[in-house]
């Protein structure tokens, strides 16, 4: 099985696309669309997703990107179980704002993450991208905490990294996931939009309580 998924599959640039990373492109727009429309398939189909990318970014040499995929597995599933039970009342999760607290966190850990894996990629493998393959995994890892949790900022943390993303797989000559990370960004901009929208939404519809009847004069 692992012979075949990377096994190249067609050229794309004088480049070979294996099967991983065409398997890697449908089950990855196929997971993003699904988000964007908070729907709760995105989760298994995620994992999928994220173990064909382990297999592809491996092979690549992008170690940090591969090892970030476990995390992913395990971040779908705590996401799989939240979405369905972490609202309140254990009923299902519904989209809110980052609060400014957990912003400052995120911030905080975004940056010792990025210092860590930097130093690691760069002293301890063969890694030639070593710090945008760094800033890359944090930005996803906080990216993918943020949509578990239905943060709608999420989604900007998503596009920040793809904008990263596009290039770096370009240079290393994954043609097809560089394309694939030009559709995520697309779909991202959709899913800031749909998230935003609920949210309105939702906030419309919360009852304004009546305030203290006027005085007569």
């Amino acid at each position: 099985m692992l012979d075949w998924l990377t096994a190249t599959a067609f050229t794309v640039l004088g480049a070979g696309t294996t099967w991983a990373e065409l398997l890697g492109f449908a089950t990855g727009v196929v997971n993003v669309w699904l988000v964007a429309r908070q729907h709760i398939a995105n989760w298994p189909i995620g994992i999928a997703n994220v173990l064909l990318l382990m297999l592809l970014f491996w092979t690549a040499g992008l170690y940090a990107d591969a090892g970030l995929q476990i995390v992913y597995v395990v971040l779908g599933l705590y996401g799989w179980w939240h979405w369905l039970f972490g609202g309140e009342r254990r009923s299902r999760l519904t989209v809110a704002r980052t609060g400014r607290r957990e912003w400052w966190a995120l911030g905080v850990a975004g940056v010792l993450l990025t210092a860590g894996l930097w130093a690691l990629l760069d002293r301890a493998t063969d890694s030639t991208v070593p710090l945008a393959d760094a800033v890359t995994t944090a930005l996803s890892l906080l990216a993918t905490y943020g949509q578990t949790r239905k943060l709608v900022e999420s989604w900007w943390l998503w596009i920040a990294a793809d904008l990263i993303y596009i290039p770096l797989y370009a240079y290393k000559g994954l043609w097809l996931t560089g394309g694939l990370y030009l559709i995520f960004l697309a779909l991202c901009v959709v899913g800031l939009r749909e998230w935003r929208a609920d949210l309105r939404r939702r906030s419309a519809a919360i009852p304004v309580p009546p305030g203290p009847a006027p005085v007569a004069a």
